[in-house]
């Protein structure tokens, strides 16, 4: 029976390479998927790009492929990744200065372009698309000048047909997490663009492994002091047969792969298990199982899939202003006390300067900044505090209104309450980037493959 294996190598742009580098060599890969986006990160990288034409990908990903190009090429595992961010090209060019120094022959590397669209926007909305905010149902007319990046997510196909290019990796831009799972996934069997259950398995089994080691003993609620080795974590394994779907992890790392532990991660960002939307599939894991069937290794069955919807979700990020965020250490007794009266007297003084801003926050870390409205706040809790941090963080619309708080800061040290630390040097105003969640119609989207070789 045909069995493929893929590894889940990252699950941000930020993540350790240590799991995807000993997945590559003892885990008997056919394939290594690694997601390097999220929400905002484009923007971060627009951006980046902006800045220097050359960045705008995540430079981590040739870092590693620095570590594993040689010997997934030698046992003929292809790399998937998300790490073109905005700057696919530039991501590519980076990759075959690595191959080229590391000499590695008849290297191919296959890319996908096509869902950065800034530049239909204005068209289509000379057309009559609105673009409406999924958050607020607003039009997008208020911020097209402001708008910074604007992608499209999108499925498996693409980079399915970018497979059959015979590559020994593919870049994308904003691929789903999922997508970069379930495509080699339906290279591999065939899935057809209909095959609804197939293709919601392949979706799941992204899904699983998308966040690297949150579903092998990482960020683990239930039970995070059994996970042993956790300074070795490995990440999660899926091995895929026609009919069947595990997950595991390599015998040589720490970690653990559990019913409990999948459970939180299936369960992760989905606000409907019966309408689990991705461009590829609508996914229903209402009825999923999960049976542990030896150490480290998880049966995951009865997923069912539902056409896809005729739209994909479009991130566009914005410029909304600018944010500063300012810090004081308070010490026991009474520190609550003491930093809730320096946050009083602060923003006395910004009505003075007549501060004029778009939103404020104030938190006491190690009080109430984690659990917000619902933290303990009693008054026991409040007197027994050993210290406290104030934060305050604002939103405004320029840069000088920001920087009117900034050297109110430090003087409390001697000016305001007792036993208050400032650490950190002065805070520095940056610019905000926002995101408009929106929707667009898939016949917007064009997607291309395209092949580079290293000889």
């Amino acid at each position: 029976m045909k069995t493929i294996r893929i590894g889940g190598g990252q699950g941000f742009w930020g993540d350790s390479p240590d799991a995807a580098i000993n997945q590559v060599k003892d885990g008997n890969l056919n394939y290594l998927a690694c997601d390097y986006l999220a929400e905002l990160t484009l923007s971060i990288m627009q951006r980046q790009k902006l800045k220097n034409p050359n960045a705008g990908y995540a430079r981590d990903f040739i870092s590693l492929m620095s570590e594993i190009a040689k010997e997934a090429k030698e046992k003929d595992i292809t790399v998937i990744s998300n790490a073109g961010g905005m700057n696919v090209l530039a991501c590519v060019n980076a990759l075959k200065d690595v191959i080229k120094k590391q000499g590695i022959k008849n290297y191919r590397i296959g890319y996908v372009l096509g869902d950065d669209i800034h530049h239909k926007v204005e068209g289509l909305m000379l057309d009559g698309e609105e673009f409406r905010s999924i958050d607020t149902d607003e039009t997008m007319h208020p911020i097209v000048k402001d708008i910074v990046n604007v992608n499209a997510y999108y499925g498996y196909e693409a980079i399915e047909a970018c497979l059959k290019l015979d590559v020994d990796v593919i870049i994308t831009g904003r691929a789903t997490d999922s997508a970069l799972f379930l495509a080699p996934l339906a290279h591999e069997f065939g899935y057809k663009n209909t095959d609804w259950d197939k293709l919601a398995q392949g979706i799941m089994v992204g899904h699983m492994l998308e966040c690297g080691g949150q579903a092998s003993g990482g960020n683990y609620d239930y039970g995070w002091q059994d996970v042993e080795n956790m300074e070795n974590l490995g990440f999660p394994i899926a091995e895929i047969t026609e009919d069947k779907f595990f997950i595991t992890k390599t015998e040589t790392s720490g970690g653990l792969i559990t019913e409990q532990s999948l459970k939180e991660q299936i369960l992760y960002e989905v606000h409907d298990p019966a309408n689990y939307i991705t461009p590829d599939v609508v996914v229903d894991i209402s009825e999923v199982t999960l049976k542990e069937v030896g150490k480290d290794r998880v049966e995951v069955a009865n997923i069912k899939g539902k056409p896809r919807p005729d739209t994909l979700k479009l991130s566009v990020g914005y410029h909304a202003g600018y944010k500063v965020v300012t810090h004081l250490a308070f010490a026991w007794p009474d520190a609550v006390k003491k930093a809730q009266k320096a946050a009083e007297i602060i923003f006395n003084k910004m009505e003075k300067k007549n501060l004029v801003y778009q939103e404020k926050q104030i938190d006491y870390l190690g009080l109430n900044s984690l659990h917000l409205d619902v933290s303990n706040t009693s008054e026991e809790m409040i007197e027994n505090q050993n210290e406290v941090v104030l934060r305050i963080a604002l939103r405004t619309q320029s840069i000088d209104e920001a920087k009117k708080i900034i050297p109110e800061i430090a003087p409390l040290q001697l000016n305001g309450p007792p036993g208050s630390s400032f650490f950190g040097g002065r805070s520095r105003p940056t610019e905000v980037i926002a995101l408009w969640p929106t929707f667009i119609h898939r016949k917007y989207v064009e997607l291309t493959q395209h092949v580079e070789e290293v000889n």
